[in-house]
């Protein structure tokens, strides 16, 4: 991919949009004191699956499509949420990767989205040399609350815009919206395991992932919970790389989150066992749990892991009649 992209431009667009569409949405706006603007589609709102779509969009830059399909009964009666991308590495390591903490006092939320691009402090933006000179600034924030204006201010000073050029958008996990965007991570979730593994992410020229989205959670551990095990061990993620066929086969095995020593139980009870603290849950768990590589190079393809409905419907709390 071009190292200078204009993510955050991309994402201003759907922005802009959605403030247009807020009725038609369930979703809201508000411009906080310092000119920052905060767009709200599940916090306050109702919100529902079309805002989480685009909500998914804006986090991916518009690199990606996100669409909702019948349920495949083999996992369970939940829609699918699918997403495809011609430009993953656009997409999803330079934005939609929740790599940035945002944290002031008592706020805290994982910030991911295009404004990282614009901030580009991180090790995988980094490595791939990517940098943004759009003039704006978009994040999705996972949080239950409405951020104030030194959040917006803080971002502000690290992407290095101005506060009325600073677009959030916000939703707690447990909300619909939240669900739909943290599900249509399936592919981010495969990409990031093989940067830790070394493989090229430049070889990798598009992606499709699936995943089940769960039903809303009545709390932040069950929403963060339902919506990990959607990918953890519902997700199946298709990716079509140029690279030799020894170089797949040495990582494509390691990639699956079967290969974690946290896997085999709902993630609840993983993050509560490590007392909900994130960062303690062993980081290779965090990958979809069934992966296929097609290399176009030789024609051949590989499919590691399984995906897991006996565990989809613990978590999901499904009832059966």
């Amino acid at each position: 991919m071009n190292p200078i992209v204009r993510l955050n431009d991309l994402s201003y667009g759907i922005c802009k949009s959605a403030i247009g569409h807020a009725d038609a949405w369930r979703i809201s706006s508000q411009t906080l004191v310092n000119g920052a603007t905060i767009i709200d589609f599940g916090v306050q709102v109702t919100g529902g699956i079309l805002a989480g779509q685009n909500l998914a969009r804006i986090c991916m830059a518009d690199r990606a499509k996100v669409t909702v399909h019948p349920a495949d009964y083999s996992l369970g009666p939940w829609p699918m949420i699918q997403v495809y991308t011609e430009h993953p590495v656009a997409a999803c390591m330079a934005s939609q990767y929740a790599g940035w903490p945002v944290k002031r006092e008592k706020f805290f939320a994982m910030g991911s989205g295009p404004m990282r691009a614009k901030r580009g402090r991180e090790p995988v933006l980094e490595s791939l040399g990517i940098s943004d000179d759009s003039n704006v600034a978009v994040g999705v924030l996972e949080c239950d609350t409405i951020p104030g204006a030194e959040i917006a201010e803080l971002i502000a000073e690290e992407c290095k815009v101005a506060t009325d050029k600073v677009y959030l958008c916000v939703a707690p996990t447990r909300s619909v919206a939240g669900a739909v965007q943290v599900v249509a991570r399936s592919i981010e979730t495969s990409l990031h395991k093989l940067f830790e593994l070394g493989f090229p992410l430049p070889s990798i020229v598009g992606g499709h992932g699936a995943a089940p989205l769960p039903p809303p959670a009545m709390d932040f551990v069950g929403g963060i919970g339902r919506t990990n095990d959607a990918v953890l061990y519902g997700a199946h993620v298709t990716l079509w790389v140029e690279s030799d066929d020894d170089q797949i086969v040495e990582v494509g095995s390691k990639v699956p989150s079967c290969v974690s020593k946290d896997y085999g139980q709902p993630f609840a009870k993983t993050f509560e066992k490590y007392d909900f603290d994130f960062y303690k849950v062993d980081p290779g768990l965090f990958s979809p749990a069934m992966l296929t590589i097609v290399n176009l190079k030789s024609g051949r393809s590989w499919r590691w892991g399984s995906r897991r409905p006996d565990i989809l419907q613990s978590s999901f709390g499904e009832q059966t009649h």
